[in-house]
């Protein structure tokens, strides 16, 4: 036996059904066994390995174990010369495999091999190589002295940016995500520590391969795509404490003791240092555009007051001080506020929210102008004229903000995605058929070619043509289809137009899914990235506080909605169900066999089912719309839901 090859899930099944397919193809020359550890998912992995993979090796665990035990599981079954510990959201090409091994079979002296990783936008991912985290390499990596010196040789040791990303090199500390390990060199210096329950466990495995006599290398001349890469993940604070904690636990294992100290000492100076940014950070975020909004709005009112005083009245100073010091603000406030409950805040900004929220504040001026003291009432024409100034501002603002491409200004756009299938015609049209079925708003471009076979009104142009196919008709998107394409070509095309703007989805053989969708808004077996599965306290108490909200709210229109329903005693009774708590408005949907296995909540009047009226809604589908309800949950969601069929409340 050539290689074993492990992956341990969790959650992740449409990108494990891709991982697989693609590790296949790449163990057609090479004598191999796969594993896959499940860490007790609950998205339906099981049933995938089951009815898809029945030659994979497969242990189901009752309970998350964490990554280095779930490994260790199967490195104890393996029977491989040489181990690959490979993420479950990577796409192999189809011969890495066989390089790989040619090389290690060339190299005695190896006993780990890492090979070179891009995103799914085709960007390479800098934690293809890495240095040892010593102290003061951590201390440069912790406070972003690496990210401002890249190519030095004393700042760039963490991710060894000075080496180039090409060209073999030996390393220090090989990537989890694809962690090629000499099967004696395992026996030799021992599996994954299970003191790291996640992340650190292969920079300690690495760093014990060193220690054993054995070299750790970068080989760049295989690719795989690893769709998670550390940058998706380093921006959450809980990743930085679970991450800088595990190298507390590395420094105390492997550093002398006063050496070990200061590193912990440094490790929770980053984290204390690190939460204080992301705070700072998060309430920047919030907080910065309404205040340069509201300082514009007073600027505004600032500006026009003199004016309108030399016009209407010829005399400056005309209004008293306290207009410009306190009423002015106050206006500010209220049209910041109106910003704000009009949803002119979220993003992608929203240039008609913007303006309608202008529009409350001006409503929520004029109804407070009607009560105060008369003593308080200043010019209407005034307030007009600086309702004027902040709509034209503050759009003209954003507007600004969207053309020089700042971060967060991006505006919403109904400017419908078109997108191109690359494929042969068969697998091509089943692909179409799959977007179709999705609430994506998309138009297809059409389909582009492999070979001469590929012919017809729908072809654009040939694989080769790729880059001028997506500048000359604006492609906004890239579906590859996995059955007729290699990982290979996929990855080569996605390196060759990494610098444009473009998303990239694959489509795996005989599946139903299309990697990359990340919605419940859509129609289909999707993979959803951030999971807020309902279960979870919080979005109980959201989804019973929303049920006994809107069931107040149904109950006091009820005198008119009465009218609008068909089983009228059913409509009254479901309002008290809900009230009393022996049902919710939503649910999901019903007579499905695989609900048993979903997190238990109230049986619902209305179900995910209903968003789509247009949808045939066959077993498959409810069973996915029911996993997508569970596992990412969300408030607006449900409200969305309701308002859109709310006249079957009578059920």
């Amino acid at each position: 036996m050539d290689i074993s090859i492990i992956i341990v899930n969790y959650n992740v099944k449409h990108f494990l059904e891709q991982c697989l397919h693609s590790v296949e193809k790449a163990l057609k020359n090479v004598r191999g066994e796969v594993f896959v550890v499940d860490n007790n998912s609950v998205d339906g992995s099981a049933q995938l390995i089951r009815e898809k993979f029945p030659e994979v090796n497969f242990i189901q665990n009752t309970e998350n174990v964490g990554f280095s035990k779930a490994n260790n599981q199967a490195i104890q079954q393996a029977k491989g010369k040489y181990v690959l510990l490979l993420n479950p959201d990577t796409v192999v090409e189809e011969d890495t495999f066989e390089k790989v091994l040619s090389f290690m079979e060339a190299h005695p002296e190896a006993g780990g091999l890492g090979v070179k990783m891009i995103d799914g936008k085709g960007v390479f991912l800098p934690e293809s190589k890495r240095g040892l985290p010593t102290p003061w390499v951590a201390f440069y990596k912790m406070f972003g002295l690496s990210r401002l010196f890249p190519k030095s040789r004393i700042f760039g040791k963490y991710h060894l940016s000075y080496l180039d990303k090409d060209q073999i090199h030996e390393i220090d500390v090989l990537a989890g995500a694809f962690m090629l390990l000499r099967k004696s060199a395992i026996d030799k210096v021992g599996m994954l520590d299970e003191a790291f329950f996640m992340y650190g466990e292969d920079i300690d495995l690495s760093y014990r391969i060193q220690q054993g006599g054995y070299k750790n290398y970068y080989f760049p001349e295989t690719t795989i795509i690893h769709y998670k890469g550390e940058s998706t993940k380093k921006g959450s604070l809980n990743y930085v404490k679970v991450f800088y904690n595990a190298m507390v636990i590395f420094a105390r294992k492997h550093f002398p003791g006063s050496k070990a100290g200061v590193f912990a000492l440094l490790i929770h100076l980053a984290i204390y240092f690190r939460a204080l940014l992301s705070a700072s950070k998060r309430i920047m975020q919030n907080i910065y555009l309404p205040l340069v909004d509201a300082l514009l709005i007073f600027a505004g009112f600032w500006l026009v007051t003199p004016f309108w005083e030399q016009f209407q009245f010829n005399q400056p100073d005309y209004y008293p001080p306290e207009f410009i010091q306190f009423v002015v603000p106050v206006y500010s406030v209220f049209f910041v506020f109106g910003i704000l409950f009009s949803g002119g805040y979220k993003k992608p900004v929203s240039v008609y929210k913007v303006g309608r929220g202008i529009l409350w504040g001006l409503i929520s001026i004029l109804l407070a102008y009607s009560l105060v003291d008369e003593k308080y009432r200043f010019s209407r024409a005034l307030i007009l004229l600086g309702t004027a100034w902040s709509g034209i501002v503050l759009i003209a603002f954003r507007l600004l903000g969207h053309w020089l491409k700042l971060s967060g200004f991006r505006i919403y756009s109904q400017r419908i995605q078109k997108i191109a299938i690359v494929g042969h015609s068969e697998e091509a049209r089943r692909v179409q058929k799959i977007l179709e079925e999705t609430r994506i708003k998309s138009q297809l471009a059409g389909f582009i070619a492999l070979d001469s076979t590929d012919k017809g009104q729908n072809y654009m142009g040939e694989l080769s043509q790729l880059e001028e196919i997506i500048r000359i008709n604006r492609i906004d998107e890239i579906v590859f289809c996995a059955e007729n394409i290699s990982s290979a070509e996929i990855i080569k095309a996605m390196l060759d137009l990494s610098r444009l703007d473009i998303d990239y989805k694959i489509a795996p053989p005989e599946s139903a899914s299309i990697i990359g969708s990340n919605s419940i808004h859509t129609a289909g077996d999707l993979y959803v990235v951030n999971l807020n599965a309902i279960s979870k306290s919080s979005n109980q108490r959201k989804k019973r506080i929303f049920d006994l909200v809107a069931a107040v709210f149904i109950l006091f229109l009820s005198p008119v909605l009465i009218g609008f329903t068909g089983q009228k005693a059913n409509f009254i009774k479901n309002i008290f169900r809900v009230i009393l708590g022996r049902k919710s408005w939503i649910g999901y949907i019903p007579n499905v066999d695989d609900e048993s296995k979903l997190p238990k909540i109230k049986p619902g009047i209305l179900h995910p089912g209903d968003m789509f009226p247009e949808l045939q809604l066959d077993k498959e589908k409810s069973v996915q719309l029911n996993r997508l309800y569970a596992k990412d949950y969300n408030l607006l969601s449900d409200i969305e839901l309701l308002l859109k069929a709310w006249k079957h409340i009578d059920r």
